[in-house]
C-alpha cells in the first residue's frame, strides 16, 4: 500500500505533468514582447447578458473612428496577449482585444465550451454603428471569429484566421486531458488551464456544429498558417478552402517554416494580413443576412 507521501508525490507528478501538457496544447509559451503590464490602461469592462449573465473585460485603443478590429486569443489566453498590436497599432484602426469567456479578466469562473456562447461575446463587441468590423482569431480564437462571421454578416467586413483550429476530423485529445477533469486534479489547476482543457476536450463536436454554418460566412477571409505548424497542423487549410466557398474572396497564405504562434513570432506577416482586410472592408458593401453575394478577386 502507497503511504500518505507517496501517494502525494504520484498526485504531484501528474498534476505536473497534466499542466506540462495542458500548457504546450494550450500554445502558451510564446507573448508579446511588450510589457503586459503596459496595456492595463486599456482596459474596459462591460456587463453581457445573453445566456452568460457575466462581466466581460477588455483593452481597447486606436482611432475611434476608424474601422475596429476585433482580437480573439486562443486557449489558454488573455486580451493583453496582443498588448504589441495595442501599443503600436495598425494605421488608422479601432483595436479591441477580449479576455474571452472564462479567460483573464471576464467571467465566468469556470470554462465556456460553447462556441456560440463564445461569438455572442465578440458579437456584443461589434461596432454599433456603420463602420467596418474586422474579426481576426487565433487557434481556437478561429471558430469563435468564424461563428460571428457567419452568424453577423451584416456586421463582419472581414475575417482573419491565424492557425486556426477549424477541422474537427484532426482535432485529438491527448490521453492525460481526461486527467485533468477528475475532481481533485481540476480543482489543483490554475483557472486558464482548467478551462483550456475543458474547451479543448469539447471542442470537436462544436467544430462539427461550425462546420454546417461556414457556408454563411460571405465576409472576404484570410487564412495564414505556418507549414511547421505542430499544434493545429496546416492539414486544417483545405478543409477551410472547401467550406468557405461563399466567401467573396478567399486569400491563403503559406508561411514556409512558422509554427503555431504567428501573433509573436511571426507579427510581420500578421499585419500584412491586416492590411489586407483593411483594403477588402473599405470599399465593400456587408451583405444582408439573406444576400448571395458574387464571387470578386481579392483587391
Amino acid at each position: 500500500m502507497l503511504s500518505l507521501n507517496s501517494k502525494w508525490c504520484h498526485a504531484s507528478r501528474t498534476l505536473g505533468a497534466i499542466t506540462v501538457i495542458l500548457t504546450t496544447i494550450g500554445c502558451a509559451p510564446a507573448g508579446p514582447v511588450r510589457p503586459v503590464a503596459s496595456v492595463e490602461s486599456l482596459r474596459q469592462n462591460t456587463r453581457i447578458d445573453l445566456s452568460l449573465n457575466t462581466t466581460l473585460s477588455y483593452l481597447m485603443a486606436g482611432n475611434s473612428q476608424g474601422p475596429r478590429l476585433i482580437l480573439i486569443h486562443g486557449t489558454p489566453g488573455s486580451a493583453d496577449g496582443w498588448a504589441d498590436y495595442l501599443l503600436d497599432l495598425p494605421p488608422g484602426l479601432e483595436v479591441l482585444a477580449l479576455d474571452r469567456p472564462g479567460f483573464g479578466q471576464s467571467g465566468p469562473a469556470g470554462a465556456v465550451v460553447s462556441l456560440e456562447k463564445q461569438a455572442a461575446a465578440v458579437a456584443a463587441l461589434l461596432a454599433a454603428d456603420d463602420r467596418p468590423t474586422i474579426v481576426l482569431g487565433h487557434s481556437l480564437g478561429g471558430p469563435i471569429a468564424a461563428w460571428v462571421a457567419a452568424t453577423h454578416p451584416e456586421k463582419v467586413s472581414a475575417l482573419i484566421l491565424l492557425a486556426a483550429s477549424m477541422d474537427p476530423a484532426l482535432e485529438e485529445i491527448h490521453p492525460l486531458q481526461p486527467i485533468g477533469q477528475w475532481a481533485w486534479v481540476h480543482a489543483l489547476l490554475p483557472r486558464k488551464l482548467r478551462n483550456a482543457n475543458s474547451e479543448l476536450l469539447a471542442l470537436k463536436p462544436e467544430l462539427n456544429t461550425l462546420g454546417t454554418m461556414l457556408e454563411q460566412i460571405k465576409a472576404p477571409t484570410i487564412i495564414v498558417h505556418g507549414t511547421q505548424d505542430s499544434l493545429v497542423p496546416v492539414a486544417n487549410v483545405p478543409y477551410m478552402h472547401a467550406k468557405l466557398r461563399n466567401s467573396r474572396c478567399l486569400e491563403t497564405r503559406l508561411l514556409p517554416g512558422h509554427n503555431h504562434f504567428l501573433p509573436w513570432n511571426s507579427a510581420n506577416e500578421v499585419r500584412l494580413a491586416i492590411d489586407w482586410a483593411v483594403k477588402q472592408s473599405t470599399p465593400m458593401k456587408l451583405a444582408s443576412a439573406n444576400e448571395t453575394p458574387l464571387k470578386k478577386a481579392c483587391l
